[in-house]
């Protein structure tokens, strides 16, 4: 299983968010800096979030993007407002190895299906947020600031078995505020859709909740504001 150790950038800055509201958010200096000691402890990727891109609705902070694709060795997966082929093409000529398409793979599904055919299944992840609903999770668009009207097991019934090879999927009811990732979505999305690599992101807070993950079906997990606020270290959750 794969550890993406993320990094969040609003005006340039490394930031974390407390449920994807913008005006929550913790600054954590120069993304530069935190790409660097990344890399130091051994991370193989780190993930990426453009939050002004995902706020207006196309990649904003371009030039930062391509320096930390040239500055380091690291896979970088990154996403944050992507809703067009030509932003796929931008961030993949920056040097970017993965993108993450978030609302556009809910709302225009044939479109983003013909984007990884074209660039390729390892280059695309498609990303869906979701909040508790009931008994299921209702995906959230723009930036979480609406709800797609949508289950998360009909957005990803829009990609069938080898349509999609990564996804991204985000408790936000649990991200940025430490209380523990959602072991049970993951067991059952990983359940139903064995042919998916499955990253679980949201409410990372102790380096128990990386096994649990692991032990859940997840391919790869998501760490944020637990690095940032050293609840572990990454030396230790890549060791776990």
């Amino acid at each position: 299983m794969l550890i993406y150790p993320a990094i969040d950038l609003q005006n340039g800055v490394a930031v974390r968010l407390a449920l994807g509201d913008f005006d929550q958010s913790t600054q954590y200096g120069d993304p530069l800096t935190q790409l660097a000691a990344f890399a130091k402890a051994g991370a193989q990727w780190t993930h990426v979030v453009d939050l002004d891109g995902a706020k207006v609705g196309a990649p904003a902070q371009h030039a930062l993007l391509a320096r930390m694709a040239r500055e380091t060795d690291m896979s970088i997966q990154c996403g944050g407002g992507v809703r067009e082929k030509a932003h796929v093409e931008a961030l993949l000529d920056a040097g970017v190895a993965r993108v993450v398409i978030g609302s556009a793979a809910l709302k225009r599904p044939d479109e983003v299906r013909d984007w990884i055919k074209e660039f390729g299944a390892e280059r695309i992840c498609c990303a869906f947020d979701a909040r508790p609903k009931g008994e299921d999770f209702e995906v959230a668009v723009h930036g979480w600031a609406e709800g797609g009207g949508v289950t998360l097991t009909d957005a990803l019934a829009l990609y069938p078995a080898s349509a999609l090879t990564h996804t991204l999927v985000t408790d936000i009811s649990r991200d940025g505020i430490l209380t523990g990732s959602n072991v049970v979505m993951i067991k059952q999305l990983a359940a139903a859709r064995p042919d998916l690599q499955v990253q679980a992101s949201g409410g990372v807070a102790t380096l128990a909740d990386i096994p649990a993950q692991r032990d859940a079906g997840a391919a790869g997990v998501i760490i944020g504001r637990a690095l940032y606020e050293k609840k572990f270290t990454l030396e230790q959750a890549l060791a776990s």
